[in-house]
This record gives C-alpha cells, sequence and structure tokens, in this order.
C-alpha cells in the first residue's frame, strides 16, 4: 500500500462561536439546510416514453450560430409513433442536450393531451397567471392610492389658499374701518 500524506492547511477565516476546533482544524457545528420553494398542490410525475414509440432523426441545423451549425448534424427531430406529434429542437450546438430538450418537451405535449387542465404544464401556467393578477392589482391599488393622496394634497392646497384670501381680506376690511370712522367723525 502506498503511503498516505494528510495535509492540513490553515484556516481561511477565524473560528467563531458556532465552530469547534478538532484535530487542528475548525469544525462548523451549524447545519447546512436548503428549503425548497414549491407549489401548494404537487406535480404531477412526468409520463415516461419508451423508445419503441419514438423515431429520432438529427437534422443539419440553421440559423444564427455560423457556420458550424448549417455544417453539423446537430437539431434533433422526434415524431412520437402513437400520437403523431412532431418535436424539432434546436436549442444549442450540443446534439446531447437538444435530444434532452426535445425529449422534455415532446413529454410536456404528450401530456397536455392526455391530461389536458391537470398536466405540468396547464398548472405551472395556471400559477403563473395568478402572480401576474396579483401583481396587476397590486400595482392598480398603488396607483390609485398615489392619486388619492394626490387629490387630498389639492383639496389642502385649495382650503389653505381660501382661508388666507380670507385673512387677507379681513384684514384690508380692517384696515378701511378706521379710515372711514375718521371721515365720520370730521
Amino acid at each position: 500500500m502506498p503511503p498516505t500524506t494528510l495535509l492540513r492547511l490553515p484556516s481561511l477565516r477565524p473560528a467563531s462561536a458556532s465552530s469547534v476546533i478538532r484535530n487542528g482544524l475548525p469544525v462548523c457545528l451549524r447545519a447546512f439546510t436548503t428549503t425548497g420553494i414549491g407549489l401548494a398542490k404537487q406535480l404531477p410525475p412526468r409520463r415516461v416514453i419508451l423508445d419503441s414509440e419514438i423515431e429520432e432523426s438529427f437534422l443539419k441545423g440553421s440559423g444564427p450560430g455560423g457556420q458550424k451549425i448549417n455544417k453539423t448534424s446537430s437539431a434533433v427531430q422526434l415524431k412520437h409513433l402513437p400520437t403523431g406529434i412532431v418535436i424539432k429542437c434546436q436549442e444549442s450546438r450540443s446534439r446531447s442536450y437538444n435530444r434532452k430538450a426535445a425529449r422534455r418537451i415532446l413529454g410536456e405535449r404528450i401530456e397536455e393531451i392526455e391530461l389536458g387542465e391537470q398536466s405540468r404544464t396547464a398548472i405551472k401556467a395556471r400559477e403563473k397567471s395568478k402572480k401576474k393578477a396579483s401583481a396587476e392589482k397590486k400595482k392598480r391599488r398603488k396607483y390609485k392610492e398615489l392619486a388619492e393622496a394626490k387629490a387630498r394634497e389639492d383639496v389642502e392646497e385649495d382650503v389653505e389658499g381660501e382661508v388666507e384670501e380670507g385673512a387677507i381680506e379681513h384684514e384690508v376690511q380692517a384696515e378701511r374701518l378706521p379710515a372711514e370712522e375718521g371721515s365720520k367723525g370730521g
């Protein structure tokens, strides 16, 4: 057996209260967890498509991507024999990536036909439209409140202006009164 060498690297950050030193190395006591934010309802499982149901062919690509795309057969065309659905995929220059993407798209289309409104894509579309509608409603509410606040400010400014005009008018009348009294007395 060849001898093994244990290499100890110095700690790049100082040990904190949540870590302990064991064998000269800091050990973190904090648990690393990930929480996925999922939909309220679980999505139905994906349908498995058998290779015997698919006719696969590779085509030369077209469009942007340069001469390499036009020379190589990286585009994938899948035909689902039972339903007759044909999918052509050329998302990238990689044939393997295009195969995976085409199979995913084909699976979604078949699922839409079989399950209708209960398919994964329909459920995701409903959730997306609900979020969009909620955001639109929030935006309308925000601008309505801003318009109402502006209207209140305008009314308050009008009232203050009328009060100031009334005060000035009152002062003018007060100045006229002593002058008129003086002319009567003389």
